[in-house]
């Protein structure tokens, strides 16, 4: 089933996939709160990260090196997983091949899209758990 808003937990440091991510979502019309995008100027983004996930009804997570040391990222999973409402809508993105039982021992048992290779076929992959085609040309 299509997520009304998509929430996108990663480190920092993977900024550059993050918003690639973003981008092919918004593309195919799947609104998604991404922090770069969506904290505007001054707010208090502790405030705005909160409402976003009490509000957001899928969870993307990129898992990396960095985002397992992240205690943000961390934070933020706890949260999805301990929601009802996000139940079988944590979806995680392996980015870089990293130790992610760390971050949670669940992850594992949610299906896993690598991008790791073959970045059109992983978003193809993704898009697919929502019952939605992939368009290259978007």
């Amino acid at each position: 089933m299509r997520p009304s808003e998509v929430f996108l937990s990663h480190s920092d440091k993977d900024r550059a996939f993050a918003t690639r991510i973003c981008d092919c979502l918004i593309a195919h019309g799947i609104p998604i709160w991404y922090s770069r995008k969506s904290i505007i100027g001054a707010r208090q983004w502790h405030d705005e990260i909160g409402a976003a996930l009490s509000r957001c009804d899928a969870f993307v997570v990129l898992l990396s090196p960095a985002s397992v040391e992240s205690k943000w990222v961390k934070r933020e999973l706890l949260f999805a997983l301990q929601t009802d409402r996000y139940g079988n809508n944590i979806v995680p993105l392996l980015y870089k091949p990293c130790n992610y039982s760390e971050l949670s021992w669940t992850l594992p048992q949610f299906q896993i899209v690598d991008f790791s290779s073959d970045y059109a076929s992983r978003c193809r992959d993704l898009l697919q758990i929502w019952g939605m085609g992939y368009r290259e040309d978007l």
